[in-house]
């Protein structure tokens, strides 16, 4: 029986995904296919490397991203501000090879309709009323980053919706059917005279075709939501994904993110400072919201980055402003 644990965690990139099953009935959809390793890949399908390399994923973390690839579920990851949650799908997408990560940062304005597709409707009108004869529809269309990973291809893409607990209240509630039909219409290419519209997709120059308007998935992308824990989800739209809490990072666990993020910049000399660092940071946070980030941060400027390092004092001053408060008002103080 092949393992169903996909991800393994491992920062080595495998072409696991082909030995994923078909997704449970109730979750595929109408031309769902399984996963086929494109022979000429329109990107770097191990894209990710510089952002997916370096992380670090516990054991409950793994189970989660596993169970949400086994099932198609999206994964909602919750934790505070520079725990990691935004880098969880970085990891995935080097290991298993799916290329660059489509990004969807999340505001109070954001609709559905701007992650699926953007369309140019005053640059359409021009070009008509102008009677450019080489403009098409297809020119003032593109798909958005949720449009981009629902697009019929046969092997799976990654889709980061961040932060969406930032969204209006009606987000989730609006992403129900897609991530649980995976199709989608868009109502100027339904109207279109032509069947089937050249489109380009998202952070790409690259066209693709859909045909009347509609766009049905073949593979389920692997869709990771992050929220800072800042509001409740309507039950519905918990039920349908698979949900895990990043705890903040022990001391152990800051030492390992510090090696695989910096490993090339320690030796026995910088150790103990390092040490002293994290030592540092964590009597800060007892106190304190700070993020891992801020730790990184210190640690790459105290080291020098291979150059010289910087003296005592300075040392103490720089480490008082990047581990500032992440509270505004204290922050500022």
């Amino acid at each position: 029986m092949t393992n169903w644990k996909i991800f393994v965690g491992s920062r080595v990139p495998h072409d696991g995904l082909q030995e994923l099953s078909f997704p449970p009935p109730w979750r595929r959809s109408s031309v769902q296919e399984k996963p086929r390793k494109p022979l000429a890949p329109l990107f770097d399908l191990e894209a990710e490397k510089d952002r997916g390399e370096p992380i670090l994923l516990g054991e409950d973390v793994q189970r989660a991203i596993n169970a949400s690839l086994f099932l198609r579920r999206p994964l909602l990851i919750t934790g505070k501000p520079g725990v990691g949650k935004s880098s969880v799908i970085s990891a995935v997408a080097f290991e298993l090879r799916m290329g660059p990560v489509l990004r969807w940062p999340i505001t109070s304005r954001t609709t559905v309709k701007n992650g699926l597709y953007e369309y140019d409707a005053i640059g359409r009108l021009q070009a008509q009323q102008a009677k450019d004869p080489n403009s098409e529809l297809g020119d003032f269309l593109r798909l958005g980053p949720l449009g981009t990973a629902l697009y019929e291809t046969a092997w799976p893409r990654a889709l980061l919706i961040d932060e969406i607990d930032k969204g209006d209240l009606d987000l989730p509630n609006d992403l129900l059917n897609l991530v649980e039909e995976g199709e989608f219409e868009i109502p100027e290419l339904v109207r279109a005279k032509d069947e089937v519209v050249s489109v380009r997709l998202h952070a790409s120059e690259h066209r693709v075709q859909i045909r009347k308007g509609r766009v049905t998935c073949k593979q389920f992308p692997f869709i990771t939501m992050t929220s800072n824990g800042e509001r409740e989800f309507p039950a519905p739209f918990l039920r349908r994904c698979i949900r895990i809490t990043v705890p903040p990072p022990k001391k152990e666990d800051l030492s390992d993110i510090v090696k695989a993020h910096l490993g090339r910049h320690l030796n026995d000399q910088t150790r103990p400072q390092v040490n002293n660092l994290i030592d540092d940071f964590l009597k800060r946070q007892e106190t304190q919201e700070l993020a891992t980030d801020q730790l990184l941060n210190a640690v790459f400027v105290v080291l020098g980055n291979g150059r010289q390092s910087i003296d005592r004092d300075e040392c103490s001053r720089m480490v008082d402003l990047l581990l500032k408060q992440l509270t505004t008002l204290q922050a500022t103080s």
